[in-house]
């Protein structure tokens, strides 16, 4: 039985707790939060043992195999380091954290303490989203030649949300830009060319964005998230024989679709089981099974890429969280 804890008490972390009554051999032993009473609170309606009112009790308790933190990401560093330095194996959310620096210093201490830790990048544990992987493996649709994604909220968002907070890392691109970019890198791996323009917020950070990467391969991936409006949330990956169409949400669809020249489209159907997290849950706990220290379906490298990526394009179009 893999024990685990949850670091934060908000709408992802009260999923999570839902999806690990789903995942086999996962328990909810304790929850952590910055009050007492909204842990006590959180652990009463999901079934946590204990609640603590501060992250370092939480990450103190020696019961615990692991802790999720489901904080807003511009507390992740801070909860996760919290938890790193007392030994304990963490699944954080995505995105890792508000910059490269700060998720390399993450990803150093886990391996200078020999503790297990995870980006909690939840598509790329999805079963289709692997099945799409290995399609794409074997042939399927030939080279891949472009992907298209997109992840798009309809708002609005006041003034005073998180999601217009400089200082909390808001705005599109590390909420919602993540997806496409995430899914990009899957596929095509890091790119070669960056270009990238954005719609910029009074507060200052991107409500519009679209990203273009090129690859020396001749591949192109057309990416775009915003708080502006509400997108399909779909993505296409074509190759020089076929396409797969991923329907939305395309990081966690109910079933993609196979285009093969000269064949009739395959509807390749998956069964859509609780909120999705189970999958990751189910990784760390195969990953801590076998003496892990990180994922190979979410390995430290394809993080940091990514958050280097991330800081590309902002820097591309002129927001920072400072």
């Amino acid at each position: 039985m893999t024990r685990w804890g949850i670091l934060a008490t908000g709408n992802i972390a009260a999923r999570f707790a839902e999806d690990l009554r789903l995942t086999p051999d996962a328990e909810l032993v304790a929850v952590g939060s910055r009050t007492v009473e909204s842990a006590e609170l959180f652990a009463a309606k999901h079934g946590a043992q204990r609640a603590y009112g501060s992250w370092a009790e939480l990450a103190a308790d020696p019961d615990l195999d692991v802790v999720y933190v489901a904080t807003p990401h511009s507390a992740h560093h801070e909860a996760t380091l919290t938890c790193l330095n007392a030994g304990r194996s963490v699944l954080v959310e995505k995105p890792f954290t508000l910059d490269l620096a700060s998720s390399t210093e993450l990803v150093d201490t886990a391996r200078a303490r020999g503790v297990f830790l995870m980006e909690a990048m939840w598509m790329r544990c999805n079963p289709i989203v692997r099945r799409v992987l290995e399609l794409i493996g074997d042939g399927a649709i030939g080279t891949v030649t472009s992907v298209r994604a997109d992840f798009g909220v309809g708002g609005p968002f006041p003034p005073e949300s998180r999601m217009r907070a400089r200082a909390l890392g808001g705005g599109a691109l590390l909420d919602l830009g993540v997806y496409p970019i995430s899914l990009a890198h899957l596929v095509l791996g890091v790119p070669d060319h960056v270009q990238a323009w954005a719609k910029i917020s009074p507060e200052g950070v991107d409500e519009n964005t679209g990203i273009v990467l090129g690859y020396d391969s001749g591949a192109v991936a057309t990416l775009s998230c915003g708080i502006v409006g509400a997108t399909p949330v779909t993505a296409e990956i074509t190759g020089s024989t076929g396409r797969i169409d991923l329907p939305g949400p395309f990081f966690r669809p109910g079933s993609v679709t196979l285009h093969r020249d000269g064949v009739e489209p395959e509807v390749i159907p998956t069964e859509l089981v609780g909120n999705g997290y189970q999958y990751e849950a189910a990784e760390v706990q195969r990953c801590l099974a076998e003496g892990l220290l990180e994922s190979p379906l979410v390995p430290h490298a394809a993080t940091l890429e990514i958050m280097a990526l991330l800081d590309d394009i902002r820097g591309r179009i002129g927001v920072s969280y400072l």
